[in-house]
């Protein structure tokens, strides 16, 4: 359970009021917020307020490059869906409103926060858009990083088709049901086959990526009170998928496998193999969304983009703040201006909480969701 912290509040009341000059006088509104909390040991936000600290939330997410936009976030209000099967279902809605056709939009939906005595739901999925990893003797179908979330949800009775790709079930846990796992329709996830613009082999490897990078296990903190299920999405640096996703050892791992068919020496680190592979792996990414009609972000223009933020934040009296390793591509870094530059890395609020990746829910205490940090340059 999350506690409410009032100083919170009040500084948060007279951020909103600062910023947004038809917002309720900040003592007025912190009077209000006391007596409730008083009345029922916690209080609501208005939906104006809960729109704005989504906001700011994310104009104030170190991880991410792409924040430059955080004025555009379309902010979805359903706090008052508790059941595991409507929490579900609005999910799958956030997926279809963040697809767009293709013309991917930031999204997030905010569920109901914990109560005094009566915890929120929560997802237990990472992002609500994630390929299974079936773990073998020797080696793992799809996906290896959901391997122990694949194998968990199998134990509740899922099957998947044991293909690389096949999209994982959301796991719905509230505390009159437990947790419940829901498929999501195949219309909902749009995918990309991906291809390359000059070596008509790469199709043969088969490869695709998924459309919507929808963070869902991050709780959110706006003014005091934090929201423990408040999927989120921005759209996909190119770089996040052809040198994380697809090539990390870890991932999957293919490397080897393209430098190989690009006829490159493989056992020669000084050749710069890798290098020409991440290249043209980069290139298939950012030539097949293209094709599809599907957003995406290349990491210069990204990059230049998130120097353009910077500079705004400046010139409206903020500092801005960063994790130099995280908003820094994993590809031509030193190319970038982005490179270039020191951030403060101090922590602001409202924003997304930190989280230490997936667990099963019976190794962990309640009090700590789940989750990866902000998709922008990890890899998602």
């Amino acid at each position: 359970m999350h506690s409410v912290d009032l100083s919170e509040a009040e500084e948060f009341f007279r951020l909103h009021a600062a910023e947004n000059p038809h917002a309720a006088d900040p003592g007025e509104r912190f009077s209000q917020a006391l007596i409730e909390f008083g009345r029922r040991g916690s209080f609501s936000h208005t939906i104006e307020e809960l729109e704005f600290g989504a906001k700011v939330a994310w104009r104030n997410a170190n991880r991410c490059i792409g924040r430059l936009y955080w004025r555009s976030l379309v902010v979805r209000d359903r706090r008052h869906v508790r059941d595991a099967d409507g929490v579900a279902a609005e999910c799958v809605e956030h997926l279809r409103i963040a697809t767009n056709a293709g013309r991917v939009r930031a999204v997030i939906t905010l569920f109901a926060p914990d109560q005094p005595g009566r915890p929120a739901p929560r997802l237990r999925n990472t992002q609500l858009v994630r390929y299974a990893g079936y773990r073998g003797l020797r080696s793992v179908v799809g996906d290896p990083a959901q391997a122990d979330f694949t194998r968990w949800v199998e134990s509740l009775g899922w099957t998947g088709k044991g293909t690389d790709f096949d999209v994982l079930p959301l796991a719905v846990e509230t505390p009159d049901e437990g947790v419940r796992l829901f498929d999501i329709p195949d219309d909902a996830v749009l995918e990309v086959e991906l291809t390359h613009p000059e070596l008509p082999w790469f199709a043969d490897l088969e490869l695709r990526w998924h459309a919507v990078p929808a963070i869902s296990s991050m709780p959110l903190r706006i003014g005091g009170v934090t929201y423990p299920t408040a999927p989120f999405n921005g759209w996909y640096l190119g770089t996040e998928i052809g040198s994380r996703n697809l090539v990390d050892a870890d991932r999957y791992d293919k490397m080897t496998t393209v430098g190989q068919l690009l006829g490159l020496d493989v056992d020669d680190d000084r050749s710069l193999w890798k290098d020409r592979v991440l290249v043209e792996v980069n290139r298939a990414v950012l030539h097949s969304f293209d094709r599809a009609g599907v957003k995406i972000a290349d990491h210069h223009q990204e990059s230049s983009m998130f120097m353009a933020f910077a500079d705004k934040e400046r010139r409206a009296g903020r500092v801005p703040h960063a994790e130099w390793s995280w908003v820094v591509p994993p590809m031509s870094s030193s190319a970038l201006p982005v490179y270039h530059q020191y951030y403060d890395e101090s922590v602001q609020l409202p924003g997304f909480l930190p989280s230490a990746g997936w667990t099963p829910p019976d190794d962990r205490p309640d009090s700590e969701p789940t989750g990866c940090p902000h998709h922008a340059r990890t890899g998602a």
